[in-house]
């Protein structure tokens, strides 16, 4: 009998009836790990009617979160938004940016990126364009941890992908000679995953990839995990209802082919970082699409693993009806892991948790 590939088993037993069972209950604020979970903003007091696509830094003042929010995703009317957690409280959402500065006409802002280098300005990247096949980056700076931005500043072209995007969706890392690392991915010549490298926060660019054709597999918004061997994974959306991976041991120059990882994906964004214990987290929606429930994105997940290789769901995010998606994940320099997600593309949850917990 010929043997079924990875990915395909993986839809098959990860959308058995009972399979989600074997996951952890969901979590409670004040319980086990979880030690707050809340929404940034109340359901009563939306400043938009929707919402998605957070993203997440630590600054010396505390933490910033920004999102894209507007009618509706992809509606001319969507900007960016910030809000600042001050004195344990998050502030009134501001919306920061628009997509009508330097164009001829108004466009939508797509997925926010925060990222504060060594030894900064908290950089802003994010995407305008009627859609993501069609979209370019842009960049704002702060010197005030979010408080004011530079000009907004298109990050220009390369011949290899098109218009650069910086990172797509999930976080930068910089590497030990200051540049930064952005994972990416482009949609306009199938889903293909790339890197812009960057010295000079952003003013200049070497493009890495893209190091899959799109054709076995379809991946987009890779996360960037580091290993104490000095080895670099790459954990990936797709098309085929598993978590795509690859890895590189020359410090992101090159990668290899693209294999299924033992997760599953119902085609949504994850977001994944290396804890400072050595060990690697993800978040990411422990479904594929269709089927009973859960599936899609009504749940979401936390699973850790020591090598990259092996993962195990420890933490049950949200079970329920509903939209659960696109998170973003950090560990602060206390060492507590701030997580935050869409939720019901109405607000935006934040979660705080304890790694030595879990």
């Amino acid at each position: 009998m010929r043997q079924l590939p990875l990915f395909l088993l993986l839809t098959l037993t990860t959308a058995a009836p009972g399979r989600d069972k074997q996951l952890p209950a969901p979590i409670s604020a004040g319980k086990g790990a979880c030690l707050e979970s809340a929404l940034i903003y109340s359901l009563d007091h939306r400043p938009t009617p929707q919402c998605h696509a957070s993203t997440l830094a630590e600054t010396p003042t505390g933490l910033v979160a920004a999102w894209f929010g507007g009618t509706r995703e992809g509606h001319e009317d969507v900007g960016i938004w910030t809000c600042r957690q001050i004195d344990g409280k998050w502030s009134k959402p501001l919306q920061v940016a628009d997509g009508s500065i330097g164009e001829d006409q108004q466009y939508p802002c797509w997925n926010p990126v925060l990222f504060l280098p060594e030894p900064g300005p908290l950089m802003l990247f994010y995407k305008v364009g009627p859609s993501p096949s069609k979209w370019w980056g842009v960049v704002r700076t702060s010197t005030d941890n979010a408080k004011t931005w530079s000009t907004p500043r298109k990050l220009g072209t390369n011949k290899a992908i098109g218009h650069l995007l910086g990172p797509v969706k999930n976080k930068p890392v910089q590497l030990k000679d200051g540049s930064i690392l952005c994972p990416s991915s482009s949609e306009h010549d199938g889903w293909r995953v790339h890197f812009e490298l960057t010295p000079d926060l952003g003013k200049t660019w070497q493009v890495i990839g893209p190091i899959n054709d799109g054709k076995k597999f379809g991946a987009i918004q890779p996360s960037i995990l580091n290993y104490r061997d000095g080895s670099m994974q790459v954990m990936c959306r797709s098309r085929q209802n598993v978590i795509i991976q690859s890895w590189s041991n020359d410090n992101g120059k090159t990668w290899s082919p693209m294999s299924a990882s033992n997760l599953p994906n119902p085609n949504a964004g994850t977001d994944a970082v290396s804890l400072k214990d050595g060990r690697q987290l993800i978040i990411y929606n422990h479904t594929v699409r269709g089927g009973g429930f859960p599936s899609g994105r009504n749940m979401l997940n936390a699973a850790i693993s020591s090598d990259g290789k092996t993962w195990k769901p420890v933490l049950t995010l949200e079970r329920a009806q509903g939209e659960y998606s696109y998170p973003a994940v950090i560990q602060t320099k206390d060492l507590k892991i701030h997580i935050t997600y869409t939720y019901h593309r109405l607000s935006v949850k934040h979660v705080v948790i304890d790694p030595a917990k879990f």
